[in-house]
């Protein structure tokens, strides 16, 4: 080995060695759904995260610096290990197929064609067919009680009356399959939950009065121990323990960085002598 490969693996090592360091950034609000869809995914991985609360109050969101980061001025975005990325539903798959063995899979392995095609037809289904009517809904009532306004009843009855029709679909085919995107629960199914678990508190409990097929699926999801967790709010620090290593592993490591710290140092010390 000679001394301008020995350099190489030094870097590598401390390559891995920040990348395992490294605990993802999220940007958001706790009260944001949103940021409550990509946090379920978080918990129901138990992904470790850092999150950074934006103040909407103070329109942090519409800061140049925030721009720099997310250009439409909205939440969430998250940082992994330097890698930026926005757009609630993307966010979810992202963290799906990166962490697709830890906790359940969430979205179909990769070879699975039909599986595939059953899941993107349901994250279709919603935001086509629920998401489209219940965050109208839902953002229709909470936007004029906090401006101190009435909410147009009109109006939501009429995204209600819509999204029930919706719903007479979803029973038809939650009564061949047992989520939306197939027999496992997927990111698609996680999707409905920071809007469909709004509509009772604004005024309609629509998910509660549908067939045994919708009534078992929402049961199932809304129940979910990750869904609970962030349901009123993202804890501002995971609640789910976070392995470590154990002490003597974790020292084993300080020596062997400060080892190729100084073995770094020391290649590079010999590269600058002649000849």
């Amino acid at each position: 080995m000679g001394l301008t490969s020995i350099p190489r693996y030094n870097h590598l090592f401390f390559k891995r060695a920040h990348q395992s360091a490294m605990v993802l950034q999220l940007y958001g609000s706790t009260q944001s759904t949103c940021t409550k869809r990509v946090a379920v995914v978080l918990y129901e991985k138990q992904i470790p995260y850092e999150f950074h609360e934006i103040d909407w109050t103070k329109n942090e969101h519409k800061s140049p610096e925030y721009l720099e980061k997310q250009v439409f001025g909205q939440v969430p975005y998250i940082v992994d290990d330097g890698f930026l990325l926005f757009e609630s539903r993307a966010i979810c798959r992202y963290l799906a197929f990166k962490y697709a063995d830890k906790g359940p899979r969430l979205i179909p392995v990769s070879d699975d064609l039909k599986a595939i095609a059953l899941f993107e037809q349901g994250a279709s289904i919603e935001q086509a067919n629920f998401d489209v009517f219940a965050a109208k809904a839902v953002l229709g009532v909470l936007s004029k009680k906090m401006r101190g306004l009435a909410p147009d009843a009109e109006l939501f009855t009429s995204l209600i009356e819509q999204l029930d029709t919706k719903l007479k679909a979803y029973e038809v085919i939650l009564g061949k399959q047992k989520y939306i995107g197939g027999d496992e629960l997927s990111v698609a199914d996680l999707f409905h939950l920071p809007y469909g678990a709004l509509l009772a508190p604004c005024g309609s409990n629509i998910l509660s009065k549908q067939g045994p097929n919708v009534t078992r699926w929402w049961n199932d999801i809304s129940s979910r121990p990750a869904w609970k967790t962030v349901e009123d709010g993202v804890p501002l620090k995971p609640t789910f323990q976070i392995a470590r290593l154990p002490l003597r592993l974790y020292r084993g490591t300080i020596i062997i960085l400060y080892i190729c710290i100084r073995w770094n140092l020391q290649l590079r010390e010999a590269a600058k002598l002649p000849t």
